[in-house]
């Protein structure tokens, strides 16, 4: 079950992707598969910690350009993650459901829904915000063209795997 949007708080992204929820899926759990497109190229991504269960770590740094030094791009915590289906997490939380420290960044919970769709896997990123500010303050950092940026990334390398 999604959560209704809510526009004054929530930010949402989706996209069909032509492979099936398995490749999608192995794209988003696999941890060499993430870095593949987890930020907007040509930027890098490297997985610190990918631990795929609630409560578990999910931290990527990432370097602007291949040369440059690797800094903090999220520590996050998995509050869900039901297989082949549901990735949910939140930036409000590091691991093991510690509180984070998320200072001049929006709070924000993201739960990722993957389901069966003719041409392949419906895939949706719906990203809830404790408060219009902090909804806003993504929007105006650039929410769809960084999203839309890495999720075209996830299908082409999804469906290239095909």
């Amino acid at each position: 079950m999604s959560p209704v949007l809510n526009p004054e708080l929530d930010l949402s992204i989706s996209r069909i992707i032509k492979a099936p929820r398995a490749v999608v899926w192995k794209a988003w759990t696999d941890p060499a598969s993430f870095e593949q497109w987890w930020v907007p190229a040509p930027s890098r991504c490297k997985v610190l910690e990918l631990d795929l269960r609630p409560g578990g770590a999910l931290v990527t740094h990432f370097s602007e350009t291949a040369t440059s030094d690797f800094m903090p791009h999220m520590s996050a915590c998995f509050l869900a993650v039901d297989k082949l289906e549901r990735i949910v997490f939140s930036n409000a939380m590091i691991a093991d459901w510690r509180p984070a420290d998320v200072s001049g960044m929006p709070l924000m919970t993201a739960i990722i829904t993957l389901k069966d769709h003719p041409q392949g896997t419906d895939y949706s990123a719906h990203v809830m915000h404790k408060n219009s500010a902090d909804r806003t303050l993504h929007h105006d950092l650039g929410f769809h063209e960084g999203w839309g940026t890495v999720t075209a990334q996830l299908a082409a390398l999804a469906e290239r795997r095909m």
